[in-house]
């Protein structure tokens, strides 16, 4: 559980819906094609559900036809440090890298080695982990 301790999660349960919290804390999943982000276009920074903090930005957003938002880049918080951390995952009989938000630690999704160019990654991230705020410019 990501929350930092029993208040912090109280908190939290309150802020979330379940299915967030869910996500978000317990390193859940949603189901494929259900969350509110995968068939997203509108231009704009998806934030942490959690804390608010940027971490993708929609000109990196693609279908990727997994069913969940796709991104091939992060958000830089400062020069060469991205707005996740990284962290080995070897849940569910496989080895894959978590990506959590840098800030409060939260579950986003997973990063995986068959993205597009430049990067050749895909941030496959849950809609429950993200808030979007558009922008402006369409």
């Amino acid at each position: 559980m990501s929350c930092q301790n029993k208040g912090s999660c109280q908190d939290l349960q309150k802020k979330l819906t379940p299915q967030q919290f869910k996500v978000t804390q317990e390193r859940g999943t949603e189901m494929a094609f259900t969350g509110n982000f995968y068939d997203h276009h509108e231009k704009g920074t998806y934030t942490c559900v959690c804390c608010d903090s940027p971490l993708f930005s929609s000109d990196t957003k693609y279908d990727s036809g997994s069913g969940w938002p796709s991104f091939y880049k992060t958000l830089e918080v400062s020069q060469s440090m991205e707005s996740v951390e990284r962290i080995s995952d070897a849940s569910h009989g496989m080895i894959r890298v978590e990506v959590v938000c840098r800030n409060c630690k939260a579950h986003l999704g997973h990063v995986f080695d068959d993205g597009p160019r430049p990067t050749g990654e895909r941030f496959c991230i849950n809609s429950a982990s993200l808030n979007f705020i558009g922008s402006e410019k369409e």
